[in-house]
């Protein structure tokens, strides 16, 4: 198979529906109106990701709370209490579970989708249906791992504002929307960018491994913004994960940096990348059967 195709529900004579495939055309042509079509199996995809995550395991679902609250445990001790590095006033379990938690969705997003042509080529290989799905099923059901941890964070934050109320949200919080959407399109563009170059470059797949862990210490993730270092404090703000970090802990916390141009600058980024991603996607998966 050197092409892919598209699928265009036709009626026969005898009434009975059958699949019409065409070639795609140019490379904006993009057929997102076949995603809607293959609603159901981006649903049941959504859902295998979801159970498979906690199947034959012995926490089952509990697993959506160990990792963040063991992870934010060793960074309160190393980061907070050994380095010594200020939260921006924030309790530090609340600043560390924050970052962690958004961490977790970006790189869950960028990683899975890094990898969706090298491991469903049989797939891909035997039965046709929009490719795009994929990514865009391995986004939403990473959100809902994300959601389930929100909420962890939300009852903690209910705990210290009764028992401590060093923190107080404010407007800026209506923002959560955008910041989550902005965040899923930056894990899906980098995704597929990723996923499309590695069908020809397999050296991709082992630098996004621990390309991923670099970058989270380049991201306000540990740190406020207000902590880093004076020279390199320009080259983290326009890290476009950092704007959204910030966005959330000043809306959610009432502390941290917030500017209207660093967000807009992210979004701009942010539009860039996925715009890049769908279009080197919807390119590469036409002939990466006969280069996988």
């Amino acid at each position: 198979m050197n092409k892919i195709d598209t699928i265009d529900p036709v009626e026969d004579a005898e009434g009975y529906w059958n699949i019409d495939i065409q070639p795609l055309g140019s490379m904006f042509d993009l057929k997102l109106l076949d995603v809607w079509h293959y609603r159901d199996l981006f649903w049941l995809l959504v859902r295998r990701d979801f159970v498979s995550f906690y199947k034959q395991t012995v926490l089952g679902p509990l697993w959506f709370f160990v990792q963040p609250l063991f992870t934010t445990f060793i960074y309160s001790y190393i980061f907070g209490s050994l380095a010594g590095i200020a939260t921006d006033g924030i309790p530090r379990p609340l600043f560390y579970i924050a970052g962690i938690t958004w961490w977790n969705y970006f790189s869950e997003c960028l990683n899975r989708t890094a990898s969706v042509f090298r491991e469903n080529a049989h797939v891909f290989g035997k039965v046709y249906f929009p490719r795009m799905i994929m990514p865009l099923s391995i986004v939403c059901s990473s959100l809902i791992k994300f959601a389930v941890q929100i909420l962890m964070l939300l009852f903690f934050m209910l705990w210290y504002a009764i028992t401590d109320g060093t923190f107080h949200m404010n407007s800026y919080a209506l923002l959560f929307p955008v910041l989550v959407l902005l965040m899923a399109l930056q894990g899906l563009g980098l995704g597929m960018i990723v996923s499309s170059l590695t069908t020809k470059y397999r050296d991709l797949i082992f630098l996004v491994g621990f390309g991923v862990q670099l970058l989270m210490y380049g991201t306000t993730v540990v740190y406020p913004l207000s902590a880093a270092p004076q020279q390199y404090k320009w080259l983290i703000s326009i890290n476009p994960i950092t704007p959204i970090l910030e966005a959330f802990r000043y809306g959610f916390f009432g502390a941290g940096s917030f500017s209207w141009e660093s967000l807009g600058l992210s979004a701009l980024i942010t539009l860039i990348i996925t715009f890049i991603g769908v279009i080197i996607f919807s390119k590469v998966e036409r002939t990466f059967i006969d280069t996988v």
